[in-house]
């Protein structure tokens, strides 16, 4: 379809009245030309773009895939547990030896009172009333 037969008798005579009308069909057909050439453009840069993109997020899901797989990465999970259950047992042995710790405190708390006692039993009831 031409821009010709696109024009209304409003805009033939319009453009009549602006000067030599072929010149300007000319210049707007060529213009129309240039638009969708750019159009095509775009058109083929977008769908370059989207296969790129999609190309792209192909080999992101096969690395993450081989990255999770990978002996390396099943070797490290493995070394984490063993590194978690050695936590866990220090942990546990931590515990332990505080309570001992806590426990033989409160002994030597009891020996050192049973031997403040004896000494002053010790002493003697003339120690004490010289003391007075």
């Amino acid at each position: 379809m031409k821009l010709f037969d696109m024009l209304t008798n409003a805009d033939i005579q319009r453009i009549k009245a602006q000067g030599d009308l072929g010149k300007r069909v000319k210049e707007l057909e060529n213009s129309l030309s240039i638009s969708l050439e750019n159009n095509d453009k775009y058109q083929r840069d977008n769908k370059r773009l989207k296969d790129e993109a999609r190309a792209a997020e192909g080999e992101t899901s096969i690395i993450k895939g081989i990255g999770m797989n990978s002996p390396e990465m099943k070797a490290a999970q493995t070394r984490i547990k063993e590194l978690e259950d050695k936590c866990r047992h220090a942990g546990r042995a931590i515990i332990e030896l505080n309570l001992k710790y806590e426990s033989a405190m409160k002994e030597v708390d009891r020996l050192s009172e049973e031997n403040t006692n004896l000494k002053t039993m010790m002493k003697g009831p003339d120690v004490r009333d010289n003391n007075s």
